[in-house]
C-alpha cells in the first residue's frame, strides 16, 4: 500500500525555513492562490473590502491580498488558506468575474530582512533585472529569473515574495539561496 503522506513543493512534510546571514527564507505551502479576471463589461469590484491595484501594485487588507497581473485581472491571496481555497468566496463576493483556484499551480517564498530594506535590494538586485531602489513596498510584477518567470511582490521595506511555478519549485530556491549565500559571503 502507498503511503499518501502530503508533501510541500519543495517535497517536505513541513515548509523549509533557512536562514542567511540577516536574510530568512520560508516556503510558504499554506498560502492559497486565486485568479480573477473581469468579464467583458464588467465593473472592477472591491472583493471582500480589498481594493485592486494598478498596473505594478500589491495591496493588502482583510486577510486577503491581490496584485495585478494584466489589464482587469489580479491575483488574489490569502495566507493560512490553502486547504480550504478562496475560489467560492471570491466568486459570491465578485459574481461578474471569472474565477480559477491557481493554489497548486505556484510555490512561495517569503524573504525577511533582520536588517531593514538594504539587503533586500542587494538580493534584488542579484536574482533579477528590476531597478531595486524604484521598487518598494506596494510594487508587483512578473518577471524572469534565471530559467523561470516568477511574481516578484515587496510586500515591505524588508519583506519581500517570489511566487513560481510548482514544477520550478526546486530551483527557485536553488537560485534565491545561492544568491543569498553570495549576499552573506560578500559581508563577512
Amino acid at each position: 500500500m502507498t503511503d499518501l503522506t502530503p508533501m510541500t513543493a519543495l517535497g517536505g512534510q513541513s515548509a523549509r525555513v533557512q536562514t542567511l546571514g540577516t536574510l530568512s527564507l520560508s516556503e510558504t505551502p499554506d498560502l492559497a492562490l486565486a485568479s480573477l479576471s473581469l468579464r467583458r463589461g464588467a465593473v472592477q469590484p472591491v472583493p471582500m473590502g480589498l481594493p485592486l491595484p494598478g498596473p505594478g501594485g500589491w495591496t493588502a487588507g482583510q486577510g486577503l491580498s491581490a496584485f495585478w497581473t494584466g489589464p482587469g485581472q489580479w491575483m488574489i491571496e490569502a495566507p493560512g488558506r490553502a486547504e480550504a481555497g478562496i475560489e467560492q468566496a471570491l466568486k459570491q463576493a465578485a459574481p461578474d468575474c471569472s474565477v480559477t483556484d491557481q493554489t497548486d499551480g505556484f510555490a512561495a517564498i517569503e524573504i525577511t530582512s533582520g536588517a531593514g530594506g538594504a539587503p533586500i535590494r542587494a538580493l534584488l538586485e542579484k536574482l533579477v533585472n528590476l531597478d531595486a531602489a524604484g521598487f518598494g513596498p506596494g510594487s508587483a510584477t512578473r518577471t524572469g529569473l534565471e530559467h523561470m518567470t516568477v511574481f516578484v511582490i515587496r510586500r515591505a521595506e524588508d519583506r519581500l515574495a517570489l511566487i513560481g511555478m510548482r514544477s520550478l519549485a526546486g530551483s527557485l530556491w536553488h537560485a534565491v539561496e545561492r544568491a543569498a549565500q553570495h549576499l552573506q559571503e560578500g559581508t563577512q
